[in-house]
């Protein structure tokens, strides 16, 4: 018996081949990036032959949409969770749904990765776009509780304002929440987001200015 069908039936002991090898993807891309690694690779680190990925996927990109799926829907339970958990003021529930994300990322790094950076093409994979509609669907939610406050012809898009937050959330998290802990900056990503985030609502007059 070869090494590799040795290898192959210590894999198929766990039953659930095509989930062995989104794990060990998940594994690889956070060690050398989703580009960094091969379908080989991945059988090799689920303790599989090298052909048995093809029984499940054509190729490396179709198990980083599968591992970006599973990751989108798990990012949609937690940020559903953060809204519905957050106490009943508008702007809690909306700074509630921005720090889920940054929670996200370091909790789950193999999924964010493939999620936000491994450049699939969310919009032509039907399924990648609804479980990415629905994540983003509560922070949209937030925001438009919170600007309905503001007089309607001053009130900005609700889609827009929750891209911001998400274009800063995902700033603190790629210059900031990756490596140790204050390598980079003296304040913990939290605090940067949340400070981030109470200088744009001042800008939009939803909260108080300080003295």
């Amino acid at each position: 018996m070869s090494r590799d069908d040795r290898q192959a039936r210590r894999g198929y002991h766990h039953g659930n081949l095509k989930q062995a090898l989104v794990d060990a993807t998940l594994e690889l891309v956070v060690e050398r990036g989703p580009q960094g690694f091969t379908m080989a690779e991945a059988a090799r680190k689920a303790g599989v032959s090298a052909g048995a990925p093809y029984r499940h996927f054509k190729g490396r990109e179709e198990i980083i949409e599968e591992a970006a799926r599973q990751g989108f829907e798990m990012f949609a339970d937690l940020m559903e969770h953060a809204y519905a958990s957050a106490p009943p003021s508008a702007l809690a529930r909306f700074e509630a749904t921005g720090r889920a994300y940054l929670a996200f990322a370091r909790k789950f790094p193999g999924h964010y990765i493939t999620m936000f950076e491994s450049g699939l093409p969310i919009a032509q994979n039907s399924d990648l776009k609804r479980t990415t509609d629905r994540a983003f669907a509560v922070l949209t939610r937030a925001a438009e509780e919170l600007i309905a406050r503001m007089p309607k012809d001053k009130r900005p898009p609700a889609s827009m304002v929750s891209n911001h937050i998400w274009a800063m959330s995902h700033g603190v998290v790629e210059l900031f929440s990756r490596g140790q802990p204050g390598t980079k900056t003296p304040f913990a990503p939290e605090d940067l987001l949340e400070s981030g985030i109470g200088i744009y609502l001042r800008g939009l007059g939803l909260i108080e200015r300080d003295d």
